[in-house]
């Protein structure tokens, strides 16, 4: 930007073309570029006009931070802007050599690095954005495979490298946003590494995340293996973004460009949100077929249990009315011992007596255990009947919220002049997950109609046998 500033005040046609130059940038219309120590650091500019460069003055650290803050996040719009037009136009895969490529992640690494607390080793101070990257494993499970990834590849030797080769696999997974956000929103987590005005730490580090949701059109491939990851050198490459006064061509398609792009993301989002919501169906009817096992097994065993119990009291009461038939004989046969044949007719008849008793309150008691188990498996059955009723209704009204899905994203892909044949054929797979979804509410009406006649049957059978024990 020094070379910008003229010996004379008098403009020349060269001054005046910087100066358009300058006034159509996006970036760089307002800021200069100078190197403070290991940062890059984007100085506004006071004045547009060229004159000499006045003397450097001491400013506000914190307004230093914020004006670095929003130097990075207009140098990241530029760059992930870039990167999408130029790969849209190329139309292949994109690899490790392609320029703009290389561009965005190094403002991405001066992003990640903006504002790291120095970590005091025995080599020295140590700064490293590695140590924030590995943390996202924690936060997002599918991010385990890429960090074991990284730390598998065996030319990484410093944690530099191993950062830059997780931004490339992260941006070949298609995931680099979801990752970011992720961390973005855990800042009791990113404190520990970045100061409280770094980037990553404000609203700027939010709408970078943002933005990298557009690179998911993309495909990029990596060959990191022999790639020198390590020693690179990250310096942004201000040429890539300067505009002249001729580079107005095609800015009429880019809104066209940017609506088809914003018509792919929410299309896909639906994808997902649909399909998503037809995993979660079918994981709720295999849990309701799995109680509705539980709920068998569980009725058998209570049935077991209560046959037990009432085999345990039976045999207790037998005990007691033996127990007590033997002391009230061996008390008879001490009053009676003078009369023989009468004490022999009297045990004959206490026998029987004693044997008709215990036969009425053996059926007495086989018929209330009948009578109870009646109830208990009519209260289970009701309230079975009751929680597939609930369940029902939360089918059905699911079913209409994917129909009603169904319809507006039918709707939206008519409007749209791409992918009319990919998702006329998610349109009939949704057709077919909705017409399994029907049948399985059919079936779970047939089962419920079941239950019903099962719990009429019971509930006739338990009313007869009140009616035989009164």
């Amino acid at each position: 930007m020094s070379a910008l500033t003229p010996q004379s005040d008098m403009p020349t046609p060269t001054t005046d073309k910087i100066t358009q130059a300058a006034m159509e940038t996006i970036y760089l219309c307002k800021f200069r570029v100078s190197m403070d120590g290991e940062w890059l650091c984007l100085r506004e500019l006071d004045d547009i006009s060229l004159t000499p460069d006045p003397e450097p003055t001491h400013e506000d650290p914190n307004y230093l931070m914020a004006n670095e803050r929003m130097n990075l996040m207009n140098m990241a719009k530029l760059s992930i802007k870039g990167l999408i037009e130029s790969a849209l136009n190329l139309g292949r895969t994109l690899d490790s050599d392609y320029a703009p490529l290389q561009q965005f992640f190094v403002v991405m690494e001066h992003c990640l690095k903006h504002g790291l607390k120095a970590k005091k080793t025995f080599l020295g101070q140590n700064k490293s954005f590695w140590g924030p990257l590995e943390l996202v494993e924690k936060l997002v499970p599918e991010a385990a495979e890429i960090t074991a990834s990284v730390k598998d590849l065996p030319g990484l030797k410093t944690p530099v490298g191993r950062g830059r080769a997780w931004l490339r696999l992260a941006l070949m997974q298609k995931k680099l946003s979801e990752y970011m956000k992720a961390l973005i929103n855990r800042k009791d987590l990113l404190s520990e590494f970045y100061e409280p005005n770094a980037l990553m730490m404000e609203e700027e580090g939010a709408i970078i995340a943002g933005l990298l949701v557009g690179l998911n059109v993309i495909d990029a491939n990596f060959c990191m293996k022999g790639e020198d990851l390590d020693s690179q050198v990250g310096v942004i490459d201000f040429s890539m973004y300067l505009k002249d006064g001729n580079s107005t061509k095609g800015s009429e398609g880019d809104g066209q460009i940017t609506a088809i792009l914003d018509q792919k993301n929410y299309v896909e989002e639906l994808n997902r949100h649909l399909s998503a919501t037809v995993n979660n169906l079918q994981a709720k009817v295999d849990a309701l077929e799995k109680s509705n096992t539980k709920l068998t097994e569980e009725v058998s065993l209570i049935e077991n249990h209560l046959m037990i119990i009432t085999l345990q009291e039976e045999m207790e009461r037998v005990k007691e009315e033996s127990s007590y038939i033997l002391e009230s004989n061996r008390k008879v046969t001490k009053d009676r011992t003078a009369d023989g044949h009468a004490l022999t007719e009297a045990r004959k008849q206490l026998k029987e007596e004693t044997q008709l008793r215990l036969d009425v309150e053996k059926e007495l008691e086989v018929q209330i255990g009948m009578r109870q188990e009646m109830e208990l498996a009519m209260k289970m059955l009701e309230k079975d009947v009751c929680e597939k009723q609930d369940a029902l209704v939360a089918l059905r009204q699911q079913l209409d919220d994917l129909r009603a899905l169904k319809h507006e994203l039918s709707f939206k892909l008519q409007s749209s002049d791409m992918g009319v044949k990919q998702k006329s054929e998610l349109n009939s797979r949704l057709e077919e997950k909705t017409n399994q979804m029907a049948a399985t509410i059919k079936q779970l009406e047939q089962s419920e109609k079941d239950l019903v006649k099962q719990a009429k049957t019971l509930n006739s059978a338990a009313n007869k046998l009140i009616q035989k024990h009164h």
